[in-house]
């Protein structure tokens, strides 16, 4: 099940919101306060001087349909996501308890993570490249659970903040399995901090304008995905999967072109509803995007693009192996080793993060040495000429396809704009300038030119930006529901890693 989904819109979500407000209900209506062997109803929880969490039942109900959502499609690893919050939950507890054996739990804690990930995820991988060395292991070949490389990197930051104290231990069990099983950003991210919700799970304020704010959210990245990603991804599919082998030097770079505008606005989108539906229920996820096609430098697009991931490997690996004190240019090379490797088991990814190391490496060395001498807008073209044959590595998983694509984007083959090319851009003409446009901050622009405009701290003002948005809100669901009949290619990139 994704978010695009007609079934998720219209019968998986319609359905939570209301079990969700009956939660809410229960919630605001029902206190149970042990006193004497009975439990006691109170309407004001105020007034019974019994500290309870108000969000016992709607947890309940989020975890309930959280592990529906994710059973949809794999029932079976379902238990292996619920075994991994056990593993944690266990060695949380224990790294909080212990005195002298903390780092022995956490050590624990992460060695029975990674071993999670690496068996479903690069045993296969590690198997074919020995196979092809003449050593056969003989190992099973594993189908990737969804979301694994997000759940998991979720459980280790628990497990790091707890032993930093920088987070408390989660005592309840069911707590921790809704911060990781949360379905909003379960099997695409973005990777959600446990400090970051940890106070929200039992203490978030749920506004009318969180719910409008959140809703708006959601649809905006559904707009992303449905709209845009979708049909530039036919593009993509026309110039780089279906016909590589007579690419032009033209038809290269409009495909290439295509997938970069698709992996962003169907990653960016996806982060959009995630954050949107976690607002709309009291939780405050971090941005993933900040429009990284604005950059400046290789650099700046990473610091822009997939947040959550920078932020976690420069906190839990870049920063403890030394960062800037010592041995960076190693340090970076790992990370971005380590992030190739986290994306896919394949060595397309691999030599995508060295890549993109190597590039940050001369940039930081030798690049930014020079770089106020160099106009802004060389730099930007630069930035965007390297991040896109960097994608032309993370596409192509078949190296003598990855070969073709470079050989005819370097003029290895004809020059001629051929009638394919040309159709490609006339006949998707507005698909192009609408991409083009939104890969600029103009939401947070027009939204900011409204507050302007509109009356401040006034219902009025209050009135007529919440009818803009809904407004806004349902012409691109119909527009999406339109483009989603019969739709064929809707998956999500991201959900495959």
């Amino acid at each position: 099940m994704v978010f695009s989904d007609l079934f998720f819109i219209f019968v998986f979500l319609p359905a939570f919101v209301l079990l969700y407000l009956f939660a809410a209900w229960l919630d605001k209506k029902v206190l149970f306060r042990e006193k004497e062997g009975t439990i006691l109803f109170d309407e004001d929880p105020e007034k019974s001087g019994y500290q309870y969490p108000g969000f016992r039942a709607r947890n309940i109900a989020l975890v309930i349909f959280s592990l529906f959502f994710y059973s949809w499609g794999e029932p079976v690893y379902v238990f292996l996501m619920i075994i991994c919050v056990i593993f944690n939950y266990i060695c949380g507890l224990a790294i909080s308890k212990a005195k002298k054996a903390r780092k022995f739990w956490l050590v624990t804690g992460l060695i029975l993570d990674l071993a999670i990930l690496g068996t479903f995820k690069y045993l296969g991988f590690f198997n074919d490249t020995l196979r092809s060395l003449g050593i056969d292991l003989g190992a099973p070949r594993l189908a990737l659970p969804i979301g694994i490389s997000f759940y998991i990197f979720q459980s280790i930051s628990y497990l790091v903040d707890v032993y930093r104290k920088d987070s408390p231990a989660q005592k309840n069990f069911l707590d921790l399995l809704l911060y990781i099983s949360m379905f909003p950003q379960l099997i695409a991210g973005p990777i959600v901090r446990y400090g970051t919700v940890a106070h929200e799970i039992h203490h978030r304020h749920i506004t009318a304008n969180d719910f409008m704010e959140g809703s708006y959210r959601f649809f905006i990245g559904l707009g992303k995905k449905v709209i845009l990603a979708n049909m530039l991804s036919e593009i993509a599919t026309q110039f780089l999967a279906d016909g590589v082998e007579n690419l032009s030097v033209w038809g290269a770079w409009i495909g290439m072109f295509a997938f970069a505008l698709q992996i962003y606005f169907d990653f960016s989108g996806y982060s959009d509803m995630a954050i949107g539906m976690g607002r709309a229920m009291g939780f405050h996820f971090n941005e993933n995007f900040n429009h990284p096609y604005c950059c400046n430098s290789v650099t700046d697009f990473w610091r822009r693009w997939h947040i959550s991931l920078g932020s976690f490997f420069r906190d839990y690996t870049y920063i403890p192996m030394g960062g800037n004190r010592r041995h960076q240019m190693l340090n970076l090379l790992t990370v971005w080793f380590l992030t190739g490797m986290w994306h896919g088991a394949s060595w397309n990814f691999i030599l995508w993060g060295l890549y993109f190391g190597l590039i940050l490496v001369i940039e930081k060395y030798a690049i930014f040495k020079v770089r106020r001498w160099i106009p802004s807008f060389i730099m930007h073209i630069y930035a965007l000429v390297i991040v896109v044959i960097g994608w032309g590595i993370f596409y192509f998983d078949n190296f003598d396809k990855m070969k073709l694509w470079f050989s005819s984007a370097f003029g290895q083959r004809e020059l001629t704009f051929s009638i394919v090319e040309e159709t490609a851009l006339t006949d998707n003409f507005w698909l192009w300038v609408v991409a083009l446009v939104f890969c600029i901050p103009l939401r947070r622009w027009i939204e900011t030119a409204f507050m302007h405009i509109l009356p401040q701290h006034s219902s009025g003002g209050n009135y007529i930006d919440a009818a803009l948005k809904g407004l806004a809100s349902v012409i691109i669901l119909v527009l999406c529901v339109a483009l989603l009949v019969g739709a064929t290619n809707n998956a999500f990139i991201y959900t495959r890693f």
